[in-house]
């Protein structure tokens, strides 16, 4: 069966009618932990932003452009009212709004540049991206209780993509690759990966994967984070939405628990994955992984997040290249196979949300 598939810089297949990306979403735009004491300039959904926290450490984001002379704002200065132009010092607060021109008393009211909504929720800056640009949001940001539960330790980053954003959850949805991609880390038998019980379900704009991978040997990053006996009962527990996927991955001793457990023990890896178009064919990937250490704790985490980010940079050199080939054979058609089920129902989401949004 082959895939019809939309594919991002490759004109013809462009259909001007729907937006690029779904909107009336709420969009991960930054780590809360990239926000310090400086500007962060980024594009997101094709609009230059710049995020900063006043002097309260409020988050704020506008439109990454002075209404003087255009010079980005990001490159700029914090203030504890606003953020400041680095050509003529004007002032801008938290809404957009000029309060201060340097030398001169009258701010004209045009002084002001569009302001964006954000909020901060579980170590993330989420912001609404709306069809009516002006429009309140229809809803709150998600929580993520796995940051503020206080049952795992986490970290994570921020990764920057040559390629579209369906590429992304793509892989994502799709973890029978990891015995041929992540042989160094997470991966384990290739055969097993790809003979996993598998079961996918759905609802509204929600995908659910879920593979279960029985009496399997442990792979390096198991083996170094945990003291399994020897063989192990594996899981990945897939959850896409448009703007974001949660991915619940471990392991226990085989035959030990019961993998339909939500309370099973066992190694845990819990993966939130914020993946926020840059533009129609570049991509910004948030990522936070939270673990559960037996002993040592900070030894532990760190040694589950530099395997994760080794993963995540194994997948980017994968999904850029298959970007540069899919551009290079325009039309060929691709066809699925049977781990390509989630990956597929989500792409039909998110096809019908760009015709939402056209």
């Amino acid at each position: 069966m082959s895939v019809q598939m939309h594919i991002p810089g490759v004109s013809d297949l462009t259909d001007e009618t729907k937006s690029p990306f779904p909107l009336n979403q709420w969009y991960v735009a930054a780590l809360s932990k990239e926000l310090t004491d400086q500007p962060v300039g980024r594009t997101l959904l094709s609009q230059a932003v710049v995020l900063f926290r006043d002097g309260d450490g409020r988050v704020h984001a506008l439109e990454d452009r002075c209404c003087h002379r255009a010079l980005p704002l990001s490159s700029g200065t914090l203030e504890d009212a606003g953020i400041r132009c680095g050509y003529h010092g004007m002032l801008y607060n938290g809404g957009g709004q000029c309060i201060d021109i340097p030398g001169q008393d009258i701010i004209p009211p045009r002084a002001k540049v569009k302001s964006y909504q954000v909020k901060e929720v579980d170590g993330f800056i989420w912001m609404w991206f709306g069809l009516d640009q002006d429009a309140e949001p229809l809803f709150e940001p998600p929580n993520y209780a796995v940051h503020s539960s206080g049952k795992y330790l986490y970290d994570g980053d921020v990764y920057h993509y040559e390629a579209p954003y369906q590429l992304i959850h793509d892989n994502l949805l799709d973890l029978s690759h990891l015995g041929y991609v992540h042989l160094r880390t997470i991966g384990g038998d290739a055969k097993t990966h790809m003979n996993a019980d598998m079961r996918v379900t759905g609802e509204g704009e929600c995908v659910r994967v879920v593979r279960h991978m029985r009496d399997s040997l442990p792979p390096p990053t198991y083996t170094a984070a945990y003291p399994f006996k020897d063989r192990i009962d594996r899981w990945q527990e897939i959850e896409f939405l448009p703007t974001h996927l949660k991915i619940w991955t471990g392991a226990v001793d085989a035959n030990s628990e019961d993998l339909n457990d939500p309370e099973r023990g066992g190694f845990h890896m819990r993966g939130f994955h914020g993946v926020t178009p840059e533009t129609e064919t570049t991509s910004h990937y948030f990522w936070t992984i939270a673990t559960n250490p037996q002993s040592d704790p900070e030894a532990t985490l760190q040694k589950v997040v530099e395997q994760t980010a080794l993963t995540f940079e194994e997948d980017k050199v994968v999904i850029e290249d298959q970007y540069q080939n899919m551009l290079k054979f325009g039309h060929a058609p691709m066809i699925s196979i049977h781990v390509d089920a989630g990956a597929n129902r989500a792409r039909r989401i998110i096809e019908k949300l760009r015709s939402t949004a056209g």
